[in-house]
């Protein structure tokens, strides 16, 4: 079983991964199945992550809506055919960067291990 800390920066590593491949901009990540791809592969990893971290530390976080988080990660492994990349997009542009701080400061609240 991973540590709790593990699952967080895995979320941040994922976070990193997302934004790397979307920095080329809107038209060429729509334009390229291949950043899509690896856009939506890092998004299932890290929302299961997220799934992974206790309640105690996501709690304090409200402006959070972890419950939508597992509900996109059960979308894009098992309804891949409806997955709307705009809408996908959107969470790149609108939700990870809060989610990014968030993550940013429970690690910070962490004990190291």
């Amino acid at each position: 079983m991973k540590s709790q800390r593990a699952y967080v920066a895995h979320v941040l590593e994922c976070i990193g991964r997302i934004t790397a491949d979307s920095d080329p901009g809107r038209d060429a990540v729509f334009g390229s199945h291949t950043l899509r791809d690896a856009i939506i592969r890092n998004l299932q990893v890290l929302c299961e992550s997220v799934r992974r971290i206790d309640t105690a530390y996501k709690e304090p976080y409200a402006e959070i809506d972890w419950k939508a988080i597992a509900g996109m990660r059960n979308v894009l492994v098992h309804d891949y055919f409806d997955v709307d990349f705009e809408a996908v997009w959107d969470v790149i542009t609108r939700d990870l960067p809060p989610l990014e701080l968030v993550m940013r400061s429970i690690l910070a609240r962490m004990d190291p291990e």
